[in-house]
């Protein structure tokens, strides 16, 4: 289904929810389960989706998406461009869990803290020069120039009480590369629909509504309580769901669906905001796991082609996804500003193409490299890196995998400690320029490739202050172009995600993947 379609189909079921909403439901506890628990409740330390999206129900942002990904206001009722930067009305009357008044030192103290070096989010936010706070219930950030998209940019940096950060001893973010522990990893105080009771990782996260919070009534949702228990394993999410120990899965296994329906319950799908890639070390002067000495062969642009036309990605789609992928060359999906059906297009699938590339480049004989892969993340995710080990080694390149928890995953690619990984990449600007900032500038925070091309460095810098549609339209073409024919990266995929709950729970899918309990209705 296009993502368009998403859009439509999930504003038609949150129209029939807030008529239901009209007629007050019994308050209700959702038990809900995923295969990884955050990493963190500290809401600046890392940009990961189930990081985001249980924060996300606790803190609260200046504006925020609904669940067809329209910009809604949150924290701000109202913005807009003025000369040098935007400016924000907040919304009165907020208090934090702990009852403090929010304002607008708030707002000023939480940008701050998310420009920090230890912060996921310092490049979202690189073009803001000055938090201004005119007043209690205004702000203004300025910019080096003018950002068009700066609200889009806004959507999931959270607010925090920053005399609570100060008695804490939270004013920076947790470093999470280094596995730094502080006060904000596992306690929280924001202004959200939910109020934080009880937090063991990995093991059980429960939350009570917010009575004092400003959405009170304004939305569908009857949760009076939420309890999140992560399953690693994907036969005991589906047990877990069948014998009405939880109400709802957010990754059901793909190859199970037919029997979860088949059991009376309810399942949806749709296409995900995220492209599932391999990464590929050509900064590094040679490889740590190569049999190659004094030569990295991802430095040279033919190796990266041979992986990408090594792949079969509709094998990969038709056999490992269960049909639940959109095969692409692209690393963002359709709906994303930018992305278009040419620069969609995955590379063919050509061994004897690839095989000749490996020759021209001096390696005619292949190669040997870890691939380091999450195995609790993405959709069947070790399975893909499973299904990659024959498709490469037809070519010659010899691939070992050393899977792992994201935990571990996620920092060894922040430190750019591998020469060959998977990752996946949403895009919760729907912007490309978020994207080709993150994976693919000189010095992105999660450019683990050490990729470095001075025109798309100038493109990147560039789109970020035009204002001319069309100009800014040109630019990012360009820079898909560059990326494509540089091919840094090998895309696989754009996941389609599916979520399974018990036929009384009525949950909208959201195309970012995140639960939004304001939106969740279950019926008696």
């Amino acid at each position: 289904m296009p993502f368009a379609n998403v859009r439509r189909a999930v504003a038609g079921s949150l129209a029939a929810m807030l008529v239901l909403a009209a007629v007050p439901a019994a308050a209700q506890t959702l038990r809900w389960t995923s295969q990884a628990d955050a990493l963190t409740l500290d809401p600046h330390a890392q940009n990961e989706g189930p990081t985001i999206a249980l924060t996300g129900m606790i803190y609260e942002a200046l504006v925020t998406r609904d669940p067809t990904m329209t910009l809604q206001p949150e924290l701000a009722t109202a913005w807009e461009a003025i000369e040098g930067g935007w400016r924000f009305a907040l919304r009165p009357g907020v208090t934090f869990h702990g009852g403090e008044a929010f304002d607008a030192r708030d707002v000023a103290f939480s940008i701050r803290r998310a420009m920090a070096p230890t912060s996921d989010w310092r490049e979202q936010l690189a073009s803001i020069v000055e938090v201004e706070t005119p007043d209690p219930l205004t702000v203004v950030l300025r910019t080096s120039g003018p950002n068009p998209i700066l609200p889009n940019q806004l959507t999931n940096v959270f607010i925090m009480d920053s005399g609570w950060a100060e008695a804490m001893g939270v004013t920076a973010p947790q470093d999470y590369a280094s596995k730094q522990e502080t006060a904000a990893v596992r306690q929280a105080n924001g202004t959200g629909p939910f109020v934080l009771e009880e937090r063991r990782p990995d093991e059980l996260t429960a939350l009570s509504a917010n009575p004092d919070w400003w959405g009170k009534g304004l939305f569908p949702g009857n949760l009076a309580r939420i309890e999140y228990r992560p399953m690693r394993n994907p036969a005991t999410r589906v047990a877990a769901l069948l014998a009405g120990d939880v109400d709802l899965v957010l990754d059901p296994p793909l190859q199970d669906l037919a029997r979860i329906r088949a059991a009376g319950m309810t399942v949806a799908s749709a296409p995900q905001i995220r492209t599932i890639f391999l990464g590929m070390d050509q900064g590094s002067a040679e490889l740590r796991s190569s049999d190659v000495g004094g030569r990295n062969p991802f430095g040279d642009r033919r190796v990266r082609l041979a992986v990408n036309h090594a792949i079969d990605r509709e094998a990969i789609r038709d056999h490992v996804m269960e049909g639940l992928s959109y095969p692409t060359g692209l690393l963002t999906p359709p709906g994303v500003h930018g992305a278009t059906p040419a620069n969609d297009a995955p590379y063919p699938y050509d061994p004897e193409r690839a095989r000749a590339l490996l020759a021209e480049a001096g390696y005619a004989e292949g190669f040997k490299v870890r691939l380091d892969c999450p195995n609790d993340r993405y959709n069947n995710d070790e399975e893909i890196c499973q299904a990659l080990v024959p498709m490469l080694a037809r070519v010659g390149i010899e691939v070992s995998l050393d899977l792992q928890p994201r935990a571990r995953h996620f920092p060894k690619v922040q430190n750019r400690e591998t020469d060959f990984y998977l990752l996946g990449w949403g895009t919760p600007t729907l912007d490309s320029a978020f994207v080709l900032d993150y994976l693919v500038g000189a010095g992105g925070a999660w450019n683990a490739t050490g990729f470095d091309n001075l025109r798309l460095n100038e493109l990147i810098a560039a789109m970020t202050t035009e204002t001319d549609l069309a100009r800014r339209d040109a630019m990012i073409a360009e820079a898909w172009e560059i990326v494509r024919e540089q091919a840094p990266y090998a895309p696989l995929h754009h996941q389609v995600i599916a979520w399974a709950s018990a036929p009384h729970v009525d949950a909208p899918i959201c195309p970012d993947d995140a639960l939004r309990p304001r939106f969740v209705v279950i019926r008696e």
